[in-house]
């Protein structure tokens, strides 16, 4: 449901921990309707332009937690957080490569239900002081009757700007999808078009080469990488699609994409 008098707005941000540039190619590949703006030093925001949570029947979390697990592992170097929320709770997730998903969940009224540790292991995996910033996340996961589940996320991303983040003025999380989208077109934001697989492909293979990963590219670890990631893609695809879940669906389809494609570029750059 979307947001209407007397209900809580449904939306959800993805935040990325690279510059627009690298976030675009694999962005591309999910084939929806996104928003791409910067948001800070290294980091970049998506808006989804389109409400597909409200269209499949599938709830808001599991659709950007596929998203978030298919750009985290498309991309290798960095990781991306998922913030989303509906009219029953708040929470995020965090992806990053291959690893397991950590994510916490709050109730509307602000009650935590996740675990600590995950909160934790959050800190650790975006590389947040040990100390200062952990203190800081712990009243998160605390009682608090003044604070709903929004303003907990206010306060995830008010830790997070420690370590660059910026949201542009207006992009906050809590807020209904159509108004995050107004928000972010008018701070300029690149509407992200599917231009095909040739021209996806390309843009994916310039952003590789001139990245971390271009190593990766050929030989005996490009070929790990594809294979490693068509084994994770082909049974995640073959899953979202019994389930009809079309955040895992996409995921999978993006993981298959990207680990054929290794190993057919490994091919031809090898005869």
């Amino acid at each position: 449901m979307n947001a209407t008098s007397g209900a809580r707005p449904v939306g959800a941000l993805l935040l990325c921990r690279a510059e627009p540039a690298a976030v675009r190619p694999p962005a591309q590949l999910l084939r929806e309707e996104l928003l791409l703006s910067p948001a800070g030093s290294d980091w970049s925001v998506i808006v989804p332009e389109g409400k597909p949570w409200l269209h499949g029947g599938e709830p808001v979390d599991r659709v950007v937690t596929g998203w978030a697990t298919a750009l985290a592992v498309s991309a290798a170097t960095w990781p991306v957080l998922a913030l989303w929320w509906d009219a029953d709770r708040a929470g995020f997730t965090l992806a990053t490569g291959f690893r397991r998903t950590v994510g916490y969940t709050w109730l509307a009224a602000g009650t935590p239900v996740g675990e600590d540790e995950a909160m934790r292991t959050f800190a650790a995996r975006l590389a947040l002081d040990p100390v200062l910033d952990v203190q800081d996340l712990e009243p998160l996961t605390e009682p608090d009757k003044d604070a709903d589940a929004h303003s907990r996320l206010i306060g995830l991303t008010a830790v997070l700007a420690r370590v660059g983040l910026d949201l542009p003025t207006g992009l906050t999380p809590g807020e209904s999808a159509d108004r995050l989208r107004s928000v972010a077109l008018a701070h300029g934001a690149e509407e992200l078009e599917w231009s095909g697989w040739r021209e996806a492909v390309r843009a994916e293979l310039a952003a590789v080469e001139d990245g971390r990963l271009g190593p990766y590219l050929r030989g005996p670890r490009a070929r790990l990488l594809g294979a490693a990631q068509l084994g994770a893609g082909l049974p995640l695809l073959a899953w979202g699609l019994s389930r009809r879940s079309g955040g895992w669906a996409a995921a999978g389809a993006v993981l298959v994409a990207h680990g054929g494609l290794g190993l057919v570029y490994d091919r031809i750059r090898g005869a």
